[in-house]
């Protein structure tokens, strides 16, 4: 079978190289947004793995510029392009343990529990946020992007991503404000 003449050229060993330069380091974020995106740590190491095969591939049409944010763009949009190949499953979620791994400084056990409790409901109000917000807040504040660079990421003017972070961080403040039902009933009064 002859070889497709659309498909970009195999990277040659200087490519690779300047590849693992310029493009690597930013592995560990590209799986944060993906973790984030995905909400699965399987699904998580697929769509950076596949991010990374299509960056390499294409990595001759990158002019120079903020390789962190050029990744990120690839990670958002190979995530959307499998969900939209695969149905989701929400019905499934893990928890990151190590992101919830407290500091050796010995707090006491009623901080250990108070601050567990605060990150578990941070995480889970940043789990029910839609995709578009959830991106949004991962990208600025836990991946530290300018608006200019999620609005890079994203496709998003400016503007939007103001708007979508603002959003966000309202429900996340209204979700965290207001204890749910479920919390209500282990209150002790």
């Amino acid at each position: 079978m002859p070889a497709n003449p659309f498909a970009p050229p195999s990277p040659d060993a200087a490519t690779t190289a300047r590849f693992q330069t310029v493009v690597l380091p930013w592995l560990d974020a590209a799986y944060n947004l993906a973790r984030w995106l995905v909400r699965n740590e399987a699904d998580a190491q697929d769509v950076v793995q596949e991010s990374l095969l299509r960056a390499l591939r294409y990595f001759g049409s990158f002019r120079g510029g903020d390789a962190r944010v050029w990744l990120l763009a690839i990670v958002r949009n190979t995530c959307y392009t499998l969900h939209a190949r695969h149905a989701p499953d929400d019905r499934h979620e893990s928890l990151d343990d190590e992101a919830l791994a407290l500091p050796d400084d010995c707090p006491s056990p009623e901080a250990l529990t108070l601050l567990a409790v605060d990150i578990g409901s941070l995480q889970q109000a940043l789990e029910r946020l839609p995709p578009p917000l959830r991106e949004v807040v991962v990208l600025r504040e836990l991946e530290e992007c300018s608006y200019k660079e999620i609005a890079t990421v994203t496709g998003q003017k400016i503007g939007t991503v103001m708007s979508r972070l603002a959003r966000a961080r309202e429900r996340l403040r209204a979700e965290l404000s207001h204890p749910t039902q479920e919390a209500g009933r282990h209150d002790v009064r």
